[in-house]
């Protein structure tokens, strides 16, 4: 009782569906996770190692941005808008004295970009930037290090 079947006949067709479906939703998958992973990169910095700051009798011209985005020069409060046109005046008679840079972690990297630029505007040649200690050098000294630029 044949039902019209042949079973020396082989199958030629290939269903390619299931394939193409796969592919979609894969590509999908790479289109939508693709920009998170060039914008979603976790940074930790690490901490600098570096000589100690010198501890000769010369007061040290320290710029510090604290962690409200406050700009200081040593211990005065000064705008950023001011932060130029006073840096200048302070290096006018010694242009070639560094000037440290020293700001908080938690300070956003375009406002950091930004008073460096000012500093820069004024005309500073020498910058040095003052950050933690390693933890070996930490152990051994104590003191904050800075790191040139």
């Amino acid at each position: 009782m044949a039902m019209g079947t042949n079973s020396d006949q082989l199958m030629s067709e290939i269903n390619v569906t299931p394939f193409v479906d796969v592919m979609l939703v894969l590509l999908i998958i790479f289109m939508v996770s693709a920009p998170m992973m060039v914008q979603g990169l976790d940074v930790s910095l690490p901490k600098a190692t570096s000589k100690q700051l010198p501890t000769d009798n010369i007061e040290h011209l320290v710029i510090t941005v604290d962690k409200d985005s406050k700009v200081f020069i040593n211990e005065t409060a000064i705008s950023t808008e001011e932060l130029k046109i006073k840096l200048s005046k302070i290096l006018e008679n010694r242009p070639d004295r560094t000037v440290y840079f020293k700001a908080d972690k938690s300070v956003s990297y375009g406002t950091a970009v930004q008073i460096l630029a000012e500093i820069r505007g004024a005309g500073v040649e020498k910058l040095g930037m003052i950050t933690e200690p390693a933890e070996e050098t930490k152990k051994e000294k104590g003191k904050p290090q800075k790191a040139h630029s």
